[in-house]
């Protein structure tokens, strides 16, 4: 490792210009000092400084080399601080994906959270179909997901960040849309919109448990993977929905929302792999 010592004993002398008031600031003797500023100078093969009795002055060569000399302490203090910021972290880069339902609820709040506590991190968001996140995970492409339950995996470690019920979307010209609240008995024969199964699996099977609970088998005439697609068909009047209530900032002109009597609860989750050594996850798991 490279000794800095003589570095720094020699900016403090160019500093003060005087070998007792740099040895007291040093905590040192002056003979150490003048000792390790002389083996300096002898490295370099260049004189620093004119030494007399009362002072001491720079020369070309040591005013040069002050500079230099102070602008790469400065630069390895930085890199000590950038170290022990990464170590505990504080710095570096953190990915985390999401789903399209996470988008309109815990993410944004997160990323404004953990981008005001820890600037320094590089945050990367990125929005994936929910049944990729538990692979990107254990592969290692991505620190955390935020996403509806999955079939439990012992490598994996999930935390609930949030719950909440199932609203029903409608047209604004569905002969409901003007009703307050809706039975989900009332959707029967309607035409739905549900996201595929290996896409939200554990969102999919709430949505048929609860129709079934209402008497009847839904008839799903359109699947498909994002649930702003579910709300873009919802919108042309092709079908109902059901979906979770934070899709309600979607804010689609022709698609409005009403609570559903009794309506499930539905989950996501914060997952993540225990074996990911990332320090900045860390910090994210404790804000989360």
């Amino acid at each position: 490792m490279i000794d800095v010592k003589p570095l720094r004993y020699f900016v403090t002398l160019a500093e003060t210009r005087h070998f007792g008031r740099a040895a007291a600031r040093l905590n040192l003797s002056q003979p150490p000092l003048s000792r390790q500023l002389a083996a300096l100078e002898a490295s370099l093969g260049v004189t620093l400084i004119e030494r007399s009795p009362r002072s001491v002055t720079l020369t070309a060569a040591g005013e040069r080399f002050y500079a230099d000399a102070k602008a790469l302490l400065a630069s390895l203090e930085q890199a000590v601080s950038n170290a022990r910021a990464a170590a505990h972290g504080e710095a570096g880069k953190l990915e985390i994906g999401f789903t399209m339902c996470s988008a309109y609820s815990v993410v944004p709040g997160y990323a404004r959270a953990f981008g005001a506590s820890y600037p320094e991190v590089d945050l990367k968001l990125r929005e994936v179909v929910s049944n990729d996140l538990a692979a990107q995970l254990l592969a290692g492409q991505i620190d955390a997901a935020i996403m509806f339950p999955t079939v439990p995996d012992k490598s994996l470690a999930t935390r609930t960040v949030l719950t909440e019920p199932l609203c029903v979307a409608l047209s604004r010209s569905h002969p409901r849309a003007r009703a307050r609240r809706l039975k989900i008995a009332q959707l029967a024969g309607e035409p739905f919109v549900l996201a595929l199964e290996e896409v939200a699996p554990s969102l999919r099977a709430t949505i048929l448990e609860h129709c079934r609970s209402g008497g009847f088998e839904p008839d799903i005439r359109f699947e498909v993977q994002l649930q702003q697609t579910v709300l873009s068909l919802v919108d042309e009047g092709v079908g109902v929905a059901l979906v979770p209530s934070s899709m309600r900032k979607a804010q689609l002109a022709g698609v409005v929302f009403r609570p559903l009597a009794d309506a499930p609860l539905i989950e996501q989750v914060l997952a993540w792999s225990p074996a990911n050594r990332n320090p900045c996850l860390a910090r994210f798991l404790e804000l989360a």
